[in-house]
């Protein structure tokens, strides 16, 4: 049972959202009050309840939000107050964390807490880049020290000549003080030639790795501009790298790819992406709303007189389920029905509610769904749930070829503006290298989204479109098409991405 009063010292890992631990997860669910850091994913505050208290209390070099002992005093008040406040750190608590001074803080207040272990970047942040900090060959030990102390202080807490002795060294947050580490660990006897990698946002999409030896590493860091964060690994360890590289040599890497679909709809084609090791960017360009409700449900209340349902996407499933629970209603509705679905995203939909479809055409397009309807269907009646304002070519068709057809708009597309200023800014930054397309709609939505002048924007923009009628309605809008999949479907459009990076990156 979750506590009231209490705070929990969550580790959410160095960068990659998806290195937080089930408990940690579990109890960002509950939480009342969130207090976060500045190297988090803003996806991790997603996780939140919409209502829970956000507090960001994050530190940059020389730029604090707030100091160490006012986040104490924070935690302290929001845990009295009977909240369950989840203070969310970055990499591990007690890892440079400064998480036993907040522990102390509450133990001196008299309040309960946990400690929740988290990912260091200590370790990730290496292994990311290909580097294991202990090999039974290589390294029998490793330490993690923090590199923010200036080692040409005249009294340093940290022995640079011991350090020096063996094993992998793992310095933190040591870049801006590089050069005195560097000499203070070839004065201790570590030998110029000793291998060592610089990673800098250790397990994000920004991910880069510097490798060079301590006799050149702090010239190559300069050139490169290495910034913080970043995690330097001193060791014979580091000639590993190129063996072991995995995570920055995925087809997609560091490509910035905007994701146009509803957010209900986003989180495939993000995860999709993000596997390949793309960094997707969700700013939705339409949102999904009821359409003609009445219509929807005098249709259900004749579900009987129809031998077929078509649904055109996985948006008029989950319309019409919503209708059918509204009217308490369930799947057994449509006992006796035969269902076509346009394609497996909208198979799928209804596999979610136990029901198979019995057609899905080898094309996913209107076409082919007409095509096979009027063998399947002639001389019976069809009842299509779609989306409001598209072609009626489909029910002329069948109407022609003897089946007897009526249709229902389930839902609309409408404009979402939430995402405009974020767009417009990323675009005129140069920080987006390809924007999707998964219907007509988002091509509208985006393009009625950023506006006359915002279009320009997307000069030098890659265009990837799901299939020929999304592409047809970009190039109408006058948007040049880079990339369509040849099978219609999200991870259609994924591996048609890859292919064309691809080949224009040919590894040798």
């Amino acid at each position: 049972m979750i506590e009231k009063g209490k705070v929990y010292l969550v580790g959410a890992g160095p960068g990659d959202p998806g290195l937080i631990t089930v408990k940690g997860l579990e109890l960002l669910a509950g939480a009342d009050v969130v207090v976060y850091d500045r190297l988090l994913s803003e996806s991790l505050l997603d996780k939140a309840r919409p209502e829970a208290e956000r507090l960001y209390v994050g530190k940059s070099p020389g730029r604090h939000a707030m100091g160490q002992a006012e986040i104490n005093r924070l935690l302290v008040q929001k845990a009295r107050e009977g909240k369950m406040v989840i203070r969310l750190k970055g990499g591990d608590p007690f890892v440079f964390g400064r998480g036993g001074e907040e522990a102390e803080a509450l133990v001196d207040a008299g309040l309960p807490f946990e400690i929740v272990p988290g990912v260091s970047a200590a370790v990730a942040a290496p292994a990311y880049a290909g580097i294991p900090v202990t090999h039974r060959r290589l390294a029998s030990s490793f330490t993690v020290v923090t590199g923010h102390e200036d080692p040409s202080r005249e009294i340093s807490r940290l022995d640079w000549s011991k350090l020096a002795g063996g094993g992998t060294l793992v310095l933190m947050m040591g870049v801006q003080n590089l050069a005195p580490i560097v000499e203070k660990l070839v004065s201790g006897g570590l030998p110029s030639r000793t291998p060592v990698a610089i990673v800098e946002q250790g397990t994000g999409p920004r991910q880069r790795t510097l490798v060079g030896t301590l006799g050149n590493i702090v010239a190559k860091a300069e050139k490169a501009e290495l910034r913080p964060p970043a995690v330097t690994v001193i060791g014979r360890v580091v000639r590993l790298r190129d063996k072991l590289r995995w995570f920055d040599n995925r087809p997609l890497f560091g490509k910035r790819i905007l994701v146009t679909r509803s957010r209900q709809q986003a989180s495939t084609l993000c995860r999709l992406l993000s596997q390949q090791g793309a960094e997707p960017l969700e700013v939705p360009a339409i949102a999904i709303e009821p359409a003609d409700e009445k219509g929807l449900a005098q249709a259900i209340a004749r579900l009987e007189s129809y031998t077929w349902l078509v649904f055109t996407s996985i948006n008029a499933v989950e319309a019409l389920f919503t209708a059918l629970s509204r009217q308490q209603r369930d799947v057994r509705a449509l006992r006796g029905l035969r269902l076509c679905a346009i394609g497996p995203a909208t198979a799928a939909g209804l596999e979610n509610h136990g029901l198979k479809a019995d057609y899905v055409p080898a094309e996913y397009t209107t076409e082919a769904i007409l095509d096979g309807l009027k063998e399947k269907a002639r001389g019976e009646r069809v009842l299509l749930v779609r989306a409001e304002g598209v072609s009626d070519e489909m029910v002329t068709g069948l109407g022609r070829a003897g089946v007897q057809t009526d249709q229902v708009a389930a839902y609309r597309t409408v404009s979402a503006s939430e995402g405009a200023t974020r767009v417009k800014r990323l675009l005129e930054e140069g920080e987006i290298d390809m924007v999707t397309f998964t219907s007509s709609s988002t091509v509208r939505g985006l393009v009625g989204l950023l506006g006359g002048s915002g279009l320009s924007g997307l000069k030098g923009v890659k265009v990837a479109c799901i299939g020929p009628v999304t592409a047809a309605t970009a190039r109408e809008l006058g948007l040049k098409v880079d990339i369509m999949a040849r099978e219609h479907t999200m991870p259609g459009l994924v591996r048609a991405i890859v292919e064309y990076y691809n080949k224009a990156n040919p590894k040798s």
